[in-house]
């Protein structure tokens, strides 16, 4: 399915290097900042910003947030119930006033994430979501402001499904590594998808005797390239946004996707560099690529996703790990809860 009527390193569009390498990109491309932290988010102004259990796990212990903690803390002090429903509405609290915070520096979105271990349970993810975006408007955040991040498992694919359909709450489905979950997210018709380059490529590194690769022969490069021209071709309303880079190199290999979350570390090297910046992903291109559309019911997505080791794998380790995160932040809160 990799579409090769693109040449990855074509000569579409070529913008002069006296312009810094990060101010080129966004010429071409959203550029979105995927942390939780504020400074880096002024540094350098991207459109919208991501966030995930890790990364707010790292925000929290730091002490200039450690007011939205405790107004978090104070709010689910006031709730109803045992300690368990109050620590959820805690956490539910500390994951919306950091979104709030975000939108209040960026133009765009904020995506904020149902947690991991709601990944199999597509009812649960729904509540949880419907739950955020109630509080997002307690504080005065329009729903079209925020993008409600799920795992791209079945359900939480299906979960997506009904958020936009229904109540018209836009998704990021995230930990995505492979053709059929970006199919089957298209098909619900998501907001957005982010395909994990970086992971990819660690997966290809660890398992084969491949150790290095150029950015256009880079795995996750490639993954995104084919989901891109794949969309384009078929006018799906989903966008791609490229996430977990492990070096500008894939990020400038995708040049031109609609939009590329990127860590604080590569904003800072693409801002130092004068490179010049050439246009890879181009949906005018894409369109005449020889490509098939196909259609995926649960039982051949499971089928095709089983298939794939690497996308199987990294998809479940994704997951735990998040979970993982996510108790260590809910330990963090407890014990002020509790103090």
């Amino acid at each position: 399915m990799f579409c090769s009527c693109v040449e990855l390193f074509g000569s579409k569009k070529r913008t002069g290097s006296s312009t810094m390498a990060l101010e080129q990109l966004k010429t071409m491309t959203v550029v979105v900042a995927d942390t939780g932290d504020f400074e880096t988010m002024i540094k350098y102004k991207p459109t919208d910003a991501t966030t995930n259990p890790s990364l707010l796990l790292a925000a929290a212990t730091l002490p200039q947030y450690q007011h939205l903690v405790q107004k978090a803390v104070e709010y689910g002090k006031k709730q109803e119930g045992g300690n368990a429903e109050k620590l959820a509405a805690t956490m539910d609290k500390l994951f919306v006033l950091f979104g709030v915070e975000i939108l209040k520096i960026v133009p765009g979105r904020v995506s904020t994430e149902v947690d991991a271990r709601l990944s199999f349970d597509k009812e649960g993810s729904v509540k949880k979501a419907l739950k955020l975006i109630e509080l997002y408007a307690e504080e005065g955040i329009e729903k079209d402001r925020v993008l409600i991040k799920l795992a791209s498992t079945w359900e939480g694919i299906q979960a997506a499904k009904e958020l936009e359909e229904k109540h018209d709450v836009h998704c990021n489905l995230t930990l995505l590594f492979s053709f059929c979950q970006a199919v089957a997210c298209a098909d619900a018709g998501v907001t957005l998808i982010s395909p994990f380059v970086g992971r990819i490529l660690d997966w290809y590194v660890s398992n084969t005797s491949t150790k290095s690769y150029a950015p256009e022969d880079d795995p996750g490069v490639k993954s995104v390239t084919q989901i891109y021209n794949y969309y384009k071709k078929f006018g799906y309303k989903t966008v791609v946004m490229g996430a977990s880079f492990r070096n500008t190199g894939e990020v400038i290999a995708l040049a031109g996707c609609d939009l590329l979350t990127i860590s604080p570390k590569l904003l800072e090297e693409l801002d130092a560099s004068s490179a010049s910046i050439t246009r890879n992903l181009d949906a005018e291109q894409a369109k005449s690529c020889d490509l098939e559309r196909i259609s995926l019911d649960e039982k051949a997505f499971r089928w095709m996703l089983n298939e794939d080791q690497m996308a199987t794998d990294k998809l479940s380790d994704g997951i735990r790990k998040f979970a993982v995160d996510a108790v260590k932040l809910e330990t963090f809160i407890n014990e002020k809860l509790n103090a």
